[in-house]
């Protein structure tokens, strides 16, 4: 039986934890709005009974993700493999559960050559796979031949329900659901290695 292994012509990027640090306290964050702590956070403000109750809500998120946005910086070996995808004209995007203004300081403060960048503000959050749909429409490139790396289950759903490949990075603990992505990185230098190997469809045996 012959597996045919599609190619990888883009690259879709997770920025918390992926490509920038981030030392968000979800448990604090959760305490502070009353949010359950095994509920995610935004599914519980969106269920809040009252538009006000809603804006507080995300009030304090936003004050947490600007607060964090200040002091995020590039993780190692990111800047390298980005820019080696780029040396190969690999097309690239960021497709993040942050919001609009808390992205784009993270990003001016830590410049990488990477374009299109999709937020909460600009689509249902991840697992929803509506961003990375659309980035597959912008670039007219078949989801099976795009690549999604972040360090979160909801990144590997998000590939997937997208019908995309899942890259979960995991520099140092490999959680239980790793075994959910197409693809665990441990170390970000070895990204290019992986998109190079499927720069042509491979045929398994």
């Amino acid at each position: 039986m012959t597996t045919q292994v599609e190619a990888i012509f883009g690259v879709i990027f997770d920025l918390d934890g992926t490509l920038v640090s981030s030392e968000l306290d979800f448990a604090l964050i959760k305490a502070q709005i009353g949010c359950p702590c095994e509920q995610d956070l935004l599914d519980y403000i969106a269920q809040l009974p009252s538009p006000y109750m809603r804006e507080e809500a995300m009030n304090i998120v936003h004050q947490h993700e600007l607060i964090d946005a200040q002091s995020a910086s590039i993780l190692p070996g990111v800047a390298d493999a980005v820019n080696a995808l780029k040396a190969k004209e690999i097309p690239m995007a960021i497709v993040t559960r942050n919001f609009d203004k808390a992205a784009s300081i993270k990003l001016q403060n830590n410049p990488l050559p990477i374009e299109t960048v999709l937020t909460r503000s600009d689509a249902p959050a991840k697992p929803d796979p509506s961003a990375l749909n659309a980035i597959s429409t912008l670039w007219n490139i078949s989801p099976s031949n795009l690549l999604y790396v972040g360090d979160f289950l909801y990144d590997i759903q998000a590939a997937h329900n997208a019908n995309m490949r899942a890259c979960l990075y995991a520099p140092e603990l490999t959680p239980a659901y790793a075994d959910q992505a197409d693809y665990v990185l441990h170390d970000f230098a070895d990204l290019v290695t992986l998109v190079e190997s499927y720069s042509e469809k491979i045929e398994l045996c």
